[in-house]
């Protein structure tokens, strides 16, 4: 498969510590059975072990050359140890001759292969990511008079495809914001939360009510036909006058509302399902007013925060951290959220993670 202007070329993955020393003691085996077999005399050999020498430039390789100029290598050894051993039959050489070439073919054709499955598996990798950034536009800093800051962070390099969403976006009704978590990763979960956030900036500007909005979008979800498709979602609605915001809770982990120094759950007044399984749980949504006065500050985040883990399997607590840190610009709070969360985790993290932060200034 050929490689695209715009396809970076496939890197081998990072080797832990370990690896590398087995690696490197493997090329010293082998230099040393080299050296032995040269002072050992002429009556015997170790040329077949010569056949490990590409094999071994191969690991890490992502290009043809370099197992091929390892097989030229071994070949050029056997023909020394040829000349070195005259006491050993000419078959042996011939046979360990035969073994590096076949050896050097075979490494030789799995690093194409994989380099080319590798190539593939990034550029369908750079489109997926490519439309998942432009379906999660990073609002401006001011919304409707609100602060407002959003950060995204994939659990690893390897899967930057993740499943979190959000949205803020002005509506007559006021300021209407969306942030969930879709059930998985992948393609996959690019398209379904393509579906959510289509049908979101549609109905937010449509549905005066924060419920009809949540309904449409579970609606979305059951007519797209996934038996285990759902997303779980907080949806929000910040009027343009008054000190109360409208908040419903689809199965989310409840927001936090931080006001003067302290931190408090926003806990949804009743169990309502995620958006997807309304029709399997029975119900409806419900809104519920939240308080939100000039100077608070509201965050919104997905299950990557609140459930990561340090190394002694203890969660990451979240409100206490956001409390520590004392928000005022929403902007600086997820930045330092993020350095926090990460030095508890050791630097990973086992799931997406999304923070969104609105605050009312003064």
């Amino acid at each position: 498969m050929a490689r695209g202007p715009g396809t970076p070329r496939p890197r081998p993955l990072p080797l832990p510590r370990w690896a590398w020393w087995f690696l490197l003691a493997s090329y010293a085996l082998i230099a040393a059975c080299v050296a032995v077999d040269i002072i050992s005399g002429p009556e015997t050999t170790v040329s077949p072990v010569l056949a490990a020498l590409p094999v071994l430039a191969g690991v890490r390789a992502r290009r043809a050359r370099v197992p091929l100029l390892a097989g030229v290598v071994a070949i050029g050894l056997v023909f020394l140890l040829a000349v070195v051993d005259r006491g050993v039959p000419a078959l042996v050489h011939v046979t360990s001759g035969i073994a590096v070439l076949a050896v050097t073919f075979t490494i030789t054709g799995a690093v194409v292969l994989v380099t080319a499955r590798e190539r593939e598996l990034a550029q369908v990798r750079g489109v997926a990511e490519a439309a998942q950034g432009a379906l999660l536009r990073p609002p401006p800093p001011r919304v409707g008079g609100l602060q407002v800051a959003v950060r995204y962070v994939a659990a690893e390099a390897e899967a930057r495809i993740g499943g979190d969403l959000y949205e803020v976006v002005e509506t007559g009704f006021g300021v209407r914001v969306l942030l969930g978590d879709v059930r998985g990763k992948g393609l996959d979960a690019v398209k379904t939360a393509a579906d959510v956030l289509g049908v979101f900036r549609d109905a937010a500007r449509a549905e005066p009510g924060l419920d009809a909005v949540a309904t449409r979008l579970d609606g979305a979800l059951v007519r797209r036909g996934g038996a285990e498709e759902f997303v779980t979602a907080v949806l929000l609605t910040v009027p343009p006058a008054g000190d109360t915001a409208v908040l419903v809770n689809c199965g989310h982990p409840p927001p936090l509302l931080c006001r003067d120094g302290g931190v408090a759950e926003v806990a949804p007044e009743a169990y309502a399902a995620p958006l997807g399984l309304l029709p399997l749980t029975g119900g409806r949504y419900r809104t519920q007013s939240v308080p939100y006065r000039p100077g608070d500050l509201l965050l919104l985040y997905t299950d990557g925060v609140s459930e990561a883990r340090d190394r002694r399997d203890r969660f990451y607590p979240l409100a206490e951290r956001v409390a520590d840190l004392t928000p005022q610009d929403p902007q600086a709070l997820l930045d330092r959220l993020l350095i926090d969360l990460r030095t508890w985790t050791g630097g990973g993290l086992g799931d997406d993670a999304a923070l969104l932060a609105l605050r009312r200034p003064h």
